[in-house]
């Protein structure tokens, strides 16, 4: 294994990716400076793993295992979960991303699953819970003589732990919170998310059933049972809860849906427990105190010369195999609990990212039938030899020790390492990493504008699309920043129709053809698919209805839908619209809305923050600028919903006739705790980066705005606005004493 300090000996890591490791990854001491190389880093990580073979064989070629791990990340053909790159090797240890606990119907399990979850998090996991235990609101307590909360009062309580802990200095907690459909407090929680001012570091789905789902197609009532008894405590039309669901989905993403039945169809360990709660991104279901450890097979870099190399694919299968059976190892478990329910069961989730960009390089339009049913060709060789070396790793180390009585205990079946083997995760940041498109995904944008040192834009383009147009001629900045204000190449008449053809992008595709494709990872897949649906922002609740049915006919396990610019038209849209237009004085003429055209044209910025990159668009009509929108990540979280509540209020002053100088002079230079860059790259926060982006996008117009930053030297205190000191590893408020590790 290479001993060189510099990151030129790791061909293909882009500057983002530096910028990402630097910012979440590399170690630093005491005072904030960072004490290791990208080669530093994947040195230790592969040291630490590789260690773990002397548990069954004191006299193992450690060094040599290990060269092997550390080639498989610096090639970017595999790469673990966020975690086990930030913490292997380290004092931390704790190298899982998904965790599940247990929250029982007393006030003791509750808080007790209160500190867990802020234990989790500090340690840098997510969380997921069932609410599903708990007695519903206005039900009896006969200890107290009193009325329970219910649930949903409860969730709030875990959402304002999780906002007050910071996940090891890198990551914000995440929750996962799911309510069965059969539970009496069900309506309240499906609409527990309607005005977005709530529980906003939880995800939240509904658990649905075989019998809900036959009760749905039926147009029948169905039973709520009280879990404090087990009881029927009354009925609802299963249709009309089903519509609620739909409604809300179309309205602003959430709530998804769980097929629970389905989760326990493939439960490995009936007997030991039933699935409640997935990890807080859906693709991991778990028993109560089991957490999961998750890697990726980047595919992108699996085709040579237009094939699919599959002899190098079962290669890496199998050493990211034993690389995440060596994670159970030597992870260092938040709580006994969890090590105690991990080591007994090993679940592992292997995955892929670079879906798109395998495509691609195959020539092979995503939204086609031979991309479906190649898809389902790559997971089911990816699951069939991952089973296969994990037979393998068992004939050497053992089963797991809930081996007798899981559904691997019969004749045929064999003795098996990991309870399970294969997970398709969302990719995140480690897509980021390894230059390459982000889990089972389409495209986001074959091209888009961020905003460089020197306050000039740089068109940022997909680094495959932009070696093809160089090969074949048609490359120009002039056409790149056309498609970059276009997002996609499919109504570009320069780039040539094969090229069109293959080069589409997540609003190009279909609702329909984003389930089929994650009905096709599911069919191979020992857990589940994160893959979100995208819609259009004119799809009706009807479109939404269709694909739901959709995906439980194709057997998926959940669905997550988002339709575009929902959460932002519930604020711009007016129920009386046409009355209160009718209604303004003629002379005022800045007090009317301008009304939104069906098409507009957009550029979109990303700006990295400290929370993490940052896409923001910014639409303009005839008149102008018209809307802005925001994208961090994932849904839910404190930075994403401050952002999409800063994108909704500059829409509503831009439509309103607000100029864009005033909006930035508004919004420049305000800072929290976690700022990000150096000097003039420097953002504070989000709402700076949204000022910068637009001052970039007004500059690039040729408009001199006559604004300076205003940005202090360092970040702000979350709870006073106190400036903030970095002091043996955390930001610390001299003002107000708030500590980001307290």
């Amino acid at each position: 294994m290479a001993e060189a300090k510099t990151t030129a000996e790791i061909p293909g890591l882009s500057k983002n990716a530096c910028t990402v490791l630097e910012k979440r990854y590399l170690k630093r001491d005491t005072e904030g400076k960072v004490l290791e190389t990208p080669v530093d880093m994947f040195q230790r990580v592969a040291r630490s793993i590789a260690e773990a073979d002397r548990n069954f064989d004191k006299k193992a070629d450690t060094k040599a295992l290990a060269a092997k791990f550390y080639d498989i990340m610096t090639s970017f053909e595999f790469l673990p979960n966020s975690p086990t790159l930030m913490n292997a090797g380290r004092e931390l240890g704790q190298l899982s991303a998904c965790f599940v606990l247990p929250v029982g119907d007393s006030m003791e399990d509750i808080f007790d699953a209160v500190k867990y979850t802020a234990l989790i998090h500090k340690s840098g996991g997510g969380t997921g819970f069932s609410f599903s235990r708990l007695r519903p609101a206005n039900d009896v307590v006969r200890s107290t003589s009193g009325i329970s909360s219910g649930p949903i009062s409860f969730m709030r309580v875990f959402d304002a732990a999780t906002e007050t802990i910071k996940q090891g200095g890198t990551r914000r907690g995440a929750n996962m919170g799911i309510l069965r459909v059969d539970h009496p407090d069900i309506v309240n929680f499906i609409m527990c998310k309607d005005d977005q001012k709530h529980l906003n570091n939880f995800n939240i789905s509904v658990g649905l059933t075989e019998p809900f789902m036959e009760a749905v197609e039926k147009d029948q009532d169905y039973d709520l049972l009280n879990p404090r008894d087990g009881k029927k405590c009354g009925t609802l039309n299963a249709r009309k809860v089903f519509s609620r669901v739909v409604k809300q989905a179309w309205k602003n993403g959430e709530p998804g849906i769980i097929f629970l039945d389905r989760l326990n169809k493939d439960n490995p360990t009936p007997h030991v427990g039933q699935i409640e709660s997935t990890n807080p991104c859906g693709e991991q279901p778990l028993l109560p105190y089991e957490s999961c450890n998750l890697g990726s097979i980047n595919l992108g870099m699996m085709v040579k010369g237009g094939e699919v190399t599959w002899t190098r694919l079962k290669e890496v299968v199998r050493l990211a195999v034993h690389f995440l059976d060596n994670v159970i190892e030597v992870n260092n478990y938040p709580l006994p609990q969890i090590s105690e329910m991990t080591r007994a069961n090993r679940k592992i989730g292997l995955g892929v990212m670079g879906w798109a960009d395998m495509l691609i390089l195959l020539g092979i339009p995503y939204n086609s039938p031979e991309a479906v049913r190649l898809g389902e060709k790559v997971m089911h060789f990816i699951n069939d030899e991952g089973h296969a070396y994990s037979r393998e790793l068992a004939a050497v180390r053992g089963t797991f020790p809930n081996f007798a009585g899981s559904i691997y205990d019969k004749p045929g079946e064999g003795a098996i390492r990991n309870a399970t083997v294969t997970t398709i995760a969302p990719t995140g940041t480690i897509s980021i990493i390894a230059n390459a498109s982000s889990g089972v995904e389409p495209l986001f944008a074959v091209s888009f504008v961020r905003q460089v040192l020197d306050k000039n834009i740089l068109v940022e383009v997909n680094p495959i699309f932009e070696r093809i147009a160089k090969e074949r001629g048609f490359y120009s900045e002039e056409l790149m920043q056309r498609i970059a204000e276009h997002g996609t190449v499919h109504d570009i008449e320069e780039v040539p129709e094969d090229v069109r053809r293959v080069f589409v992008t997540a609003h190009d595709i279909t609702p329909e053809v984003h389930i089929e494709m994650q009905a096709a990872f599911q069919k191979y897949t020992d857990n589940a698919v994160s893959k979100t649906v995208n819609f259009p922002n004119n799809a009706t609740i009807e479109d939404v209805e269709k694909v739901y049915r959709l995906a439980y006919t194709l057997d998926c396990k959940g669905v997550t839908i988002y339709r575009d610019g929902s959460r932002d038209e519930q604020v711009l849209s007016t129920g009386k619209k046409e009355e209160k237009e009718k209604a303004a004085p003629q002379e005022d003429k800045w007090t009317i809305k301008r009304d939104r055209p069906k098409a507009l044209k957009g550029w979109t910025y990303q700006m990295q923050t400290g929370c993490g990159p940052l896409y923001i668009t910014i639409n303009e009509d005839k008149a102008g600028l018209f809307e802005l929108f925001t994208t961090m990540g994932k849904a839910g979280g404190c930075a994403a919903s401050q952002s999409e509540a800063i994108g909704r209020m500059v829409s509503l002053a831009w439509r309103s006739g607000v100029q864009a100088r005033q909006v930035i002079k508004q919004l420049l230079g305000i800072s929290c705790h976690l700022p990000a860059g150096f000097g003039d790259n420097k953002v504070l926060s989000c709402a700076d980066a949204v000022a910068k982006a637009i001052q970039s996008h007004m500059q690039a117009a040729g408009y001199d705005l006559g604004l300076e930053s205003q940005a202090p030297d360092r970040g702000a205190c979350p709870e006073c606005g106190g400036i903030v000191e970095h002091e043996g590893g955390c930001a610390v408020c001299r003002v107000c004493g708030y500590s980001e590790c307290a």
